[in-house]
């Protein structure tokens, strides 16, 4: 058994490394994988895209500008919402079994 041979300290010192590493990889690196995902999600939003809005309404996007995109509700009804409450519609799941 290699850890009988070490000192307490180092076996402290390596376990705070594991725990460290484990942190890392299962909650920091999936996060930030995340993060890049939407926003590379929002850079690609153009008008005419359907997409849903933070608050669940269905919308298209009339136009895009910076961190701020049109949106269209029906037609003639147009409102301005920040980017970051855009998300993709999600898929329906059919109930057949």
């Amino acid at each position: 058994m290699i850890l009988l041979a070490i000192s307490n300290g180092w076996k402290t010192a390596i376990m705070i490394a594991l725990m460290i590493m484990v942190f890392y990889f299962f909650i920091i690196r999936p996060q930030s994988q995340q993060a890049k995902k939407e926003q590379a999600y929002r850079d690609s939003l153009k008008a005419g895209d359907k997409v849903m809005t933070a608050g669940g309404l269905h919308v298209t996007i009339e136009s895009v500008k910076d961190s701020r995109a049109r949106v269209s509700l029906a037609p003639g009804t147009v409102i301005e919402v920040a980017k970051t409450s855009l998300q993709p519609i999600p898929e329906r799941k059919s109930n057949k079994k």
